[in-house]
């Protein structure tokens, strides 16, 4: 009988220990779980408020303009100018619209390219570039796009676009990327390239072009010249 009530007493301090240490474990989580929730949200927030901030140190374009939009969400947009097709087709646009990745559950950005009075039916690929105007330095092929028979069309992708960069590993280095000192080269520019040299010779009336390394392909001055740029010197993102 006294084993048994010893035995018992034994099993009612195990239970209280376990106790206290279950409401002690969660009284240290709990705050760390909101510490963290409430540092990724006064980031996220912050994000247009820094970009604006870029834009009044002249750290980015003009030309970028940062939109409003429902947190976790950051988008900026900025604009395409006519580049190789500038005489033939001086009245191209395009628009370039990124929205930014939220940060908890994605790396990748979206990015859609919207043109308008472009060269019909023609494949262009898409590139982001190191400068925006020649020489364009280093470049990330990402996407292409097909216009309509009216000269419009549209493309989205997803990427690492805010940060993106590249890197010749046998001669690595660094640069200097809005947020401080970063990897590599930064590619903060975008340019849009004809696919086909063939094409841009029949489109632009010019037999005499001659193919660039822009587009991936055997033999590898496939494509045609630039066609739209972003046109600035200052990054866009």
């Amino acid at each position: 009988m006294r084993k048994s009530i010893t035995r018992t007493r034994r099993f009612a301090l195990i239970g209280l220990v376990m106790v206290a240490l279950i409401a002690a474990t969660t009284m240290l989580v709990r705050p760390a779980g909101a510490a963290v929730r409430q540092a990724t949200t006064a980031r996220v927030e912050t994000q247009p408020e820094t970009l604006q901030q870029l834009l009044r140190q002249h750290q980015l374009a003009s030309t970028v303009q940062v939109l409003s939009s429902q947190a976790p969400s950051v988008i900026i947009q900025f604009p395409l100018f006519p580049s190789g097709i500038k005489k033939a087709f001086p009245n191209a646009t395009g628009v370039v619209t990124i929205v930014e990745g939220n940060p908890a559950v994605s790396l990748a950005d979206s990015v859609t390219v919207d043109v308008s009075n472009m060269p019909p039916d023609i494949t262009f690929t898409i590139f982001f570039i190191q400068n925006a105007n020649k020489p364009f330095g280093f470049a990330e092929y990402v996407s292409d796009l097909h216009t309509r028979s009216d000269g419009s069309g549209e493309v989205t992708f997803q990427a690492i676009t805010l940060v993106a960069f590249a890197m010749d590993s046998s001669n690595p280095g660094t640069s200097q990327d809005q947020s401080g000192l970063a990897s590599g080269t930064q590619l903060e520019h975008l340019g849009m390239w004809f696919s086909s040299l063939q094409d841009a010779q029949t489109v632009l009336k010019n037999t005499a072009l001659t193919g660039t390394p822009f587009d991936g392909g055997n033999p590898i001055l496939h494509a045609g010249p630039q066609a739209m740029t972003d046109g600035q010197t200052s990054p866009v993102f």
